[in-house]
C-alpha cells in the first residue's frame, strides 16, 4: 500500500476564499461516493436542529464572532462518526488553526490533504465580482454577468454587493488564511500527503488535475 492508497478516504480540503474548494470538493464527493463535510453546513444542519451545539453556536454567528475551537472540534468529531463517515469522507474548511489540526489528528488518520492554490488577486477578482439579489439570485461580472448591468434577471431589481465580498473585507479574511490555516500545508508536506493543484484553471480543468494528481499519487478513486 502506497502512501496515498487506503480503503478509506479521508480528504481535507484547504484553499483561500474564492478557490472553488467547495465546488471541488462536491465532485470528490459524488466521485468517491463517501460525504462531503463542511464546517458551515455541520453549523446550519445543528442550528436546525435547535442542538445544544448548535444553539451555542448560533450566539456566536448572530454576534458576529467566530465559533469558539472547542464548539467547532466537538460539532466535527460528532460528524466525524455518523455511518455514512465510517467509509470516509472529504472534510472542507476544517481545520483553519494548528489547534483544530492536533484535534482532528486525534480524532482520526487523514489520507490526504489537497491544496487549491489560488492567488490573493485572484481571490480578491471572483469574490469582489459577486453581485447578489434579494431574491436570492447571485451573478459575477465577469463570469455569469446579468443581461442588463446591475439588475436581476429574474426580478428586476437592483443588484448590490454584500459588505464580506468588498475587497477590504476580502483581503482582511485572506490574512487570516495565510496566519492560521497556510501554514498547516507545511506539516502536511512533510508527512507526504499533500496534494496542490492550481486553482486558477477553469473548474473542470482543476477537478481534471487533481484526479490526475490523485492517480499519480496512487491514489485510486475506485
Amino acid at each position: 500500500m502506497t502512501k496515498l492508497e487506503t480503503s478509506i478516504r479521508k480528504i481535507v480540503v484547504f484553499g483561500p476564499q474564492g478557490s472553488g474548494k467547495g465546488t471541488q470538493a462536491e465532485f470528490l464527493s459524488k466521485e468517491l461516493n463517501i460525504p462531503w463535510i463542511s464546517t458551515g453546513n455541520i453549523y446550519r444542519q445543528n442550528i436546525k436542529a435547535q442542538t445544544e451545539l448548535g444553539k451555542l453556536a448560533n450566539q456566536y454567528i448572530i454576534e458576529g464572532k467566530l465559533v469558539p475551537d472547542q464548539v467547532t472540534n466537538r460539532l466535527v468529531a460528532e460528524r466525524l462518526k455518523e455511518k455514512d463517515a465510517q467509509a470516509g469522507f472529504i472534510l472542507e474548511g476544517y481545520p483553519r488553526n494548528r489547534g483544530q489540526a492536533e484535534t482532528l489528528d486525534q480524532m482520526t488518520q487523514i489520507s490526504a490533504v489537497l491544496e487549491i492554490a489560488i492567488s490573493d488577486e485572484e481571490a480578491i477578482r471572483r469574490i469582489s465580482g459577486r453581485r447578489v439579489c434579494t431574491c436570492g439570485m447571485t451573478f459575477h461580472i465577469d463570469f455569469n454577468p446579468p443581461k442588463q448591468e446591475g439588475i436581476c434577471d429574474q426580478c428586476g431589481k437592483k443588484l448590490f454587493q454584500r459588505e464580506d465580498d468588498q475587497e477590504e473585507t476580502i483581503r482582511q479574511r485572506l490574512a487570516i488564511y495565510h496566519q492560521n490555516t497556510e501554514p498547516l500545508l507545511k506539516e502536511y508536506l512533510k508527512r507526504g500527503i499533500l496534494i496542490r493543484v492550481n486553482g486558477e484553471q477553469g473548474i473542470s480543468e482543476v477537478k481534471k488535475e487533481i484526479f490526475q494528481k490523485m492517480d499519480e499519487n496512487n491514489f485510486s478513486k475506485k
